[in-house]
């Protein structure tokens, strides 16, 4: 019907498979458990990405008692046995049977939502189905058609008919000869307008009250007279079902435009409704008339996009119903909609409405004042007040005078006199006008049904159910955001007293049994999730199995020995730490302190104590594998312990040149490795060294590696007189870094000693020492070293450095094939392993290189050496190697990825890892090579969990932004972030495999990742965001109300614009993260419109900027100065001078403005030299009162000088190589797959007949 009426929300995946209900785990991610129930108690339904509409039927039927307990009656006599299911000759009714274990499930089972995996497979349903978008009115009525065919044979095999199937006779009357022809028609769900009407008894009156005229040229040809006549047709409700289905034709095609749209109007519907008006006249009791509203499913966006929910009245009281916070605030009543009803001209309408409640004894039901006849009025009401739908209620309220109405509104009668304040009761009406469903629904009927004494209603948005009041059902009466389908039950029907708060009621014992085992293991899982998650290992280093080297620690004997691994939750304090320390370490005696400590090339630091006994170790920010230091708190084998940052330890090379030798040539320099503290000054490391060295402290000259002057030198820069007072943290001396230690005396006379107003290089010759480190481990001799310098020239074969190393490592010479020579960079990570059959200088390797003797073989020509990272949490994945043939495919590759690492299962993929060490774009050809997609060797792959988009689709992650500074009303801005914030932690949301960017007065806020059809629109995009967990509680009118943007490097850099304009359009990628901006009004940006944000002028003597105000124009106004001049005048009322400077490059445009008007051609600062994009901020200032003031802040001072510093630090870089490849990976995108045809929605059921 119509195919795409609603996009999903993203739920989480960890549902428990209703297959196994017997207690089989299946789908989970990290051991992550189903969610249990919320407050509501009640259980949703997980949306499979696009079964929403299912999802909102089903729970309909759920609460439908006597449609659930008439399928729980269905025995395995009648429906067979799931286990026969692939028995050829049983007859299993599948759908029933799954459709029984689904109840179960959501009736007993403690979890969040279910899953409708089972049942939609039942339906014979691929992935495919479950994405597609469908028409839940057309479920409705194959579902019923599916089950009645499923049923055939069975005792249940009227279960569809006996509840829902009622009948409608149309009749045609001869006006000429009285003859009447009838035509019965049977239905299961009846089917409104909505155009052009205003409420639900409307079209029902319009339908079944209102009769078609043939006459004039439109006559109808009689049977019986045989010849064209006047006739009169119109159509009853000849038999009424238990529970009547509504469907509401809210969508309609417009054949002048060509489109879809939406009737958003407004559009009422009573609770309660007496259907006797619209039926033959029968032998029916007045009860059976009356019907009451138990759900109304909801359709939220427009008719190319949205999403259902279902508003349904607990009739069991299963669910535990709570007031929300906005529902215990005073609620204005709505003003009527009109003060009076303008009446066409005729008697006094109250005259005459009261002759007719006198007629009718006391009471009339409201309805039937446009039926009932007078004498004194010669026609019909209907006929005179066509036009005015619903007036006798409104008339009828403003005369309390004289009419007086009961508690639902739905009966009347006149006031008696001398009573101010009256209600009807029920006894006090006429035994034809009965009506008993007139009291409220609080109050109790019968003793049968003395327990349901309020029946709540709740809204169940697939795993989400929230309560709700039944006020709150007006809000569906138009607007986006409207009732879809209302389903009606008799009010006869009353409920036993065992049903109440009973989920198990009538469910049989063999699903009662399944599911208290699945809860079993739910308890189960949760508690073990609930261990791993919060248990934390703790490294604890005994102090009195310590000592002080260097002001550093270092264990006594081994590292193993002195250090307690402790196991304890992360909600634990200080205090309980301590004592669970003191249990384990049962010989300590005397005080106990408890530092924080880590791991450093020197040694074992200390940070800082942990003092306040109350913390707990979570607010402490102590990590998963912390290292603590246990001791006294004062001395570790006598000596005092320096703690916290200023005095960190730092690892330098001392590099000497050997006796005699010219300090020029590296290759004879004397290297070794001290610690100092960071709060060292350098004259204090002077005297160290030249204790050590030997050498004078007056003659003893430090030298700091600098920027390297070409490819074979190091530049040296000696420390100036004045510098001996500076720290080590002040030259930035780092772990690794390379010191110089020379002799003034004994190297004066070679020349070239670097003097403090200077730098001399220290040049390589062609023959140079290359260091070989030893990674062979256990296979190797006993005389094997740890690493060896060995001399080598350019021209010399890798292969034979090789050899030359193992004879020098007292290696065995089988090693020879087994081992390759590996490059270490800087950081010690060993790169690819080099080609033995080529030179030094081919291999491009510095006669000073460092390389790796490591295990392996070399690869050959045609094969690749990849590096590979499992998950996506990266920095705390351990990297790991893998060799392949460059011709094999990418999913040929996964699987020996997945060998290699131990992983099974088919939901991996693979990525591409960007420079930023983050996962980059997905390896989305499958059977492509390689050497096709241009991957090399030295590449790094992540291999990921969970299946690739499907083909046309994309996975977005969205974040929330947020600028302090663009919000005119921060109040509200921080009320917003702060509900998201919540709404995160409760929702256990995490951030830390996220790069949030650190920039002031932005703010980025992880939402999660939506998956969307590229042929998908942008109101479609920004819908679905709003489903996302995070965001679903948000207070969001509309979508006009968000402003989507793409980001680049954590920064937002182009809006999105156009709701209608498809995804494609925008070219995304499967990369592209978007981000969502909260808007305080309604914006729809068409692609005519330029956005910039202006800043105010600064104050005087401040160095802050004040809060800036979001400006648009079109480009009608010009895009140079001109355009943006106009517009800021318009804002700031500035009329004679002002400038306009771009805050983000600093580059100033400066305009004057005059009174005079000028005309002039002008720039567009969307070109050189400025480039502004899409919200750079613009300052704004009046040149004549402000001219002296500048834009800068402090914030922008220190993002100069970290700029000045990374620049410095990139021209320092001695990185020796870097991860090369041919070729750039491929930007080629895959061609846009056209939007596929609707398919019909259909269920697959097997021949029972």
């Amino acid at each position: 019907m119509f195919g795409d009426l609603f996009e999903e929300e993203d739920d989480s995946p960890f549902v428990l498979n209703d297959k196994g209900l017997s207690g089989q785990r299946s789908g989970f991610k990290e051991l992550v458990p189903p969610a249990p129930r919320g407050a509501a108690k009640l259980s949703g339904i997980a949306n499979q990405g696009g079964t929403c509409y299912l999802n909102s039927l089903l729970q309909t039927l759920l609460f439908t008692p006597e449609f659930r307990e008439a399928l729980f009656s269905l025995g395995e006599e009648d429906l067979g046995c799931l286990a026969d299911e692939e028995n050829p000759d049983s007859r299993v009714r599948v759908i029933p049977l799954q459709l029984q274990r689904l109840f179960a499930q959501l009736l007993l089972v403690d979890q969040q939502a279910a899953s409708t995996a089972n049942l939609t497979d039942s339906f014979g349903w691929t992935s495919n189905e479950e994405r597609s978008q469908h028409d839940v009115q057309e479920l409705n009525r194959i579902l019923f058609s599916a089950l009645e065919s499923s049923l055939v044979g069975t005792s249940g095999h009227d279960l569809i008919n006996r509840l829902y199937h009622g009948a409608v006779v149309n009749k045609i009357s001869c006006e000429e000869c009285g003859n009447v022809s009838e035509r019965q028609e049977d239905f299961l769900d009846l089917t409104v307008a909505v155009k052009d009407v205003s409420s639900l008894e409307e079209a029902l009156w319009n339908m079944y009250v209102e009769e078609e005229y043939f006459d004039n040229e439109n006559l109808y040809r009689c049977s019986a007279c045989n010849k064209l006549v006047k006739a009169a047709k119109s159509a009853k409700l000849r038999k009424l079902p238990l529970f009547l289905t509504i469907s509401l034709l809210r969508f309609n095609f417009d054949f002048v435009a060509c489109q879809r749209y939406k009737e958003m109007g407004r559009y009422t519907f009573p609770l309660q409704i007496n259907l006797q008006p619209f039926c033959e006249q029968g032998e029916l009791a007045d009860s059976e008339y009356l019907y009451e509203l138990f759900s109304v499913i909801i359709h939220k966006g427009g008719c190319y996009g949205g999403h259902y929910h279902v508003y349904i009245k607990d009739l069991d009281q299963l669910g535990t119903w709570y007031p929300q916070d906005d529902m215990m605030k005073q609620v204005p009543s709505e003003k009527d909609a009109e003060d009076s009803v303008k009446l066409m001209e005729m008697e006094d309408p109250s005259l005459v409405l009261s002759v007719l409640i006198a007629q009718e004894n006391v009471f009339l039901p409201i309805l039937g004042l446009a039926q009932s006849p007078v004498a004194s009025v010669t026609v019909r009401w209907n006929v005179h007040l066509r036009f005015f739908p619903g007036w006798q209620g409104k008339f009828l309220l403003n005369h309390p005078e004289t009419f007086v109405l009961s508690s639902d509104r739905n009966w009347v009668s006149l006031k008696p006199s001398g009573t101010e304040t009256w209600d009807p009761q029920p006894n006090q009406r006429s035994s034809a006008a009965a009506d008993p469903a007139s009291t409220q629904s609080c109050k109790t009927q019968g003793s049968a049904n003395a327990k349901f004494t309020c029946s709540h209603w709740f809204d169940f948005n697939d795993s989400k159910v929230q309560p709700i009041q039944e006020k709150d059902i007006e809000k569906q009466f138009q607007g986006k955001e409207s009732a879809y389908m209302l389903f009606y039950r008799q009010c006869q029907l009353q409920r036993p007293a065992q049903a109440c708060g009973n989920p198990g009621y009538k469910v049989p014992l063999h699903l009662l049994y399944e599911a208290e085992v699945s809860n079993r293991e739910l308890q189960k899982l949760r508690e073990e999730y609930d261990f791993a998650v919060n248990n934390m290992a703790l490294h604890l280093h005994v102090g009195i199995r310590y000592k002080i080297e260097n002001g550093v620690l270092h264990p006594v004997s081994t590292q193993q020995e002195s250090v307690v691994d402790l196991t304890l939750d992360r909600r634990k304090t200080v205090a309980e730490l301590r004592q669970a320390v003191f249990q384990m370490l049962d010989f300590w005696e005397g005080d106990m302190t408890l530092s924080v400590a880590k791991m450093l090339p020197a040694g074992l630091h200390l940070c800082y104590t942990l003092k306040d006994e109350q913390q707990t170790l979570w607010s402490l920010g102590i990590p998963d594998g912390a290292d603590i230091f246990v001791w006294n708190g004062r001395e570790v084998s006598g000596a005092e312990v320096p703690a916290g940052s200023e005095c960190e330890p730092v690892l330098l090379n001392i590099l000497q040149p050997t006796e005699g030798a010219d300090w020029r040539d590296e290759l004879l320099f004397w290297t070794r490795q001290v610690v100092f503290p960071r709060n060292t000054v350098l004259g204090d490391v002077c005297s160290a060294l030249a204790d050590s060295t030997g050498i004078p402290a007056g003659s003893l000259l430090l030298c700091q590696s600098a920027e390297a002057s070409s490819k074979t030198s190091r530049s040296w820069r000696a420390f100036l007189v004045e510098d001996m007072k500076k720290t080590v943290a002040d030259f930035e001396l780092r772990d690794g870094s390379s010191v110089l230690v020379l002799d003034c005396n004994n190297h004066d006379s070679r020349g070239g000693i670097p003097r403090e107003n200077g730098a001399v290089s220290s040049q390589n010759s062609g023959c140079g020492q290359i260091q070989i480190r030893n990674f062979c481990g256990g296979r190797v001799s006993q005389a094997a070293t740890a690493s060896v310098n060995i001399r080598a020239t350019g021209d010399m074969l890798v292969s034979a450095v090789k050899a030359k190393a193992l004879e020098e490592l007292h290696l065995e010479k089988e090693l020879e094939n087994s081992t390759c020579l590996r490059l270490m960079d800087r950081n010690g990570k060993l790169l690819p392993p080099v080609r033995e059959d080529v030179s030094m200088k081919e291999a491009k390797l510095k006669l000073t290189s460092t390389l790796g003797l490591c295990p392996g073989t070399v690869p050959s020509a045609t094969q690749l050496f990849l590096y590979f990272v499992v998950g996506s949490d990266l920095q705390a994945s351990s990297e790991m190697e893998v060799i392949v043939e460059e011709t094999v495919s990418v999913k040929q590759c996964l699987k020996i990825i997945q060998e290699k690492a131990g992983l099974t299962g088919d939901c991996w993929h693979l990525r591409r890892m960007d420079w930023c060490y983050e996962a980059g774009d997905a390896l989305n050809e499958e059977e492509a090579s390689l050497k096709s997609l241009k991957i090399c060797s030295g590449d790094a792959l992540v291999i990921t969990e969970g299946q690739l988009p499907p083909e046309g689709f994309l996975k977005l992650p969205v974040w929330l932004y947020q600028s302090q500074s663009d919000s005119d009303n921060p109040e509200w801005l921080q009320d917003q972030l702060n509900h998201i914030t919540d709404q995160m932690i409760n929702l256990n949301t995490s951030q830390q495999n996220m790069q949030v960017p650190d920039l002031p007065g932005l703010e980025l806020f992880y939402m999660g990742d939506v998956e969307i059809s590229a042929e998908a629109t942008l109101g479609d995009l920004k819908t679905q965001v709003m489903t996302l967990p995070a965001l679903q509680h948000l207070c969001v009118p509309s979508v006009e109300f968000l402003r989507a943007w793409i980001l680049e490097n954590k920064r937002p850099s182009k809006i999105l614009r156009n709701h209608r304009l498809q995804l494609s359009n925008f070219k995304l990628g499967s990369s592209t993260e978007i981000a969502i901006q909260l808007l305080q009004r309604e914006e729809n940006l068409g692609s005519d419109l330029q956005k910039r944000t202006y800043k105010g002028a600064l104050g005087q003597g401040s160095r802050t900027q004040t809060p800036g105000v979001d400006n648009l124009w079109t480009k009608s106004l010009g895009g140079g100065g001109g355009g943006v001049g106009s517009s800021v005048k318009e804002k700031y009322l500035y009329s004679y001078i002002f400038k306009i400077v771009a805050c983000s490059f600093k580059v100033k445009y400066t305009q004057k403005v005059s009174k005079k008007k000028k005309r002039r051609k002008l720039e567009s600062l969307q070109g050189a030299p400025y480039h502004l994009k899409e919200g750079d901020l613009i300052g704004v200032k009046n040149l004549l009162l402000e001219d002296s003031l500048d834009f800068s802040t402090l914030a922008d001072d220190v993002g100069i000088e970290k700029m000045k510093q990374q620049v410095d630090l990139k021209k320092k870089s001695l990185q020796s190589v870097h991860f090369q490849s041919d070729a750039a990976p491929s930007d080629s995108k895959p061609p846009a797959r056209s939007r596929r045809p609707e398919v019909a929605l259909s269920i697959n059921v097997g021949v029972f007949r």
